[in-house]
């Protein structure tokens, strides 16, 4: 004996039709929301980047000048301006260029950069793993100017270099994951979002160009 089940009518078809429509059209919404939300982060991001990079000779060492723009959001500011440490971290790799094997890493140097805003005496700590000293700034823009520049990195010795030899500097620069201390967590959630890396910037580099007044 077989049970038919009672026909349902057909505006409860239609009911639940609508329900179904409006519970994807919020998931669509809520979706293209949180896009939204992340995308401007993203494209910040992105446009960090290396200028006024030179590379020269300096006591035969190989020394590396140069400034990343475009690396502070307001966000992250606000974030330091409360006294949260931010770091940024620069990565240099100087490869040997071999045509018939794969190109020779022959140094890579990192250095990193932080800065943490003292509210009591009102004023901006930068230490860098390329200075023994840390440096005071009395005002934020002249600490940020100083936060991403680079004045004279060693990354390699001249007389190590072949005088027939091509060779070139990879740079990079990113964002340290900043790490809140408990009663920051709820104030600066965001901080967690931030994420600038500039891309690879490669400069080829040559003995006679270091070697050549």
């Amino acid at each position: 004996m077989i049970l038919e089940l009672p026909q349902k009518p057909i505006f409860y078809w239609r009911w639940m039709k609508s329900i179904v429509s409006a519970h994807n059209r919020h998931s669509k919404l809520f979706l293209c929301g949180c896009v939204l939300f992340f995308l401007p982060l993203r494209i910040e991001a992105t446009e960090a980047k290396f200028t006024d990079l030179l590379i020269t000779n300096n006591a035969g060492q190989i020394m590396v000048y140069a400034r990343v723009i475009n690396c502070f959001t307001p966000d992250m500011e606000a974030a330091i301006l409360a006294g949260v440490p931010t770091t940024f971290t620069f990565f240099f790799d100087f490869y040997q260029e071999r045509s018939d094997w794969w190109d020779k890493k022959m140094a890579r140097r990192i250095i990193k950069h932080t800065i943490k805003y003292d509210n009591v005496k009102k004023n901006f700590l930068l230490s860098s793993t390329n200075r023994q000293e840390s440096d005071t700034f009395q005002t934020f823009a002249t600490a940020k100017s100083a936060m991403a520049d680079l004045n004279g990195v060693v990354v390699y010795q001249v007389n190590s270099l072949e005088k027939d030899g091509s060779y070139y500097l990879k740079m990079k620069a990113k964002l340290e994951q900043v790490r809140l201390p408990l009663h920051m967590e709820g104030l600066f959630f965001f901080v967690s979002l931030w994420d600038f890396e500039t891309d690879w910037h490669k400069q080829n580099v040559t003995y006679q160009n270091l070697t050549t007044p």
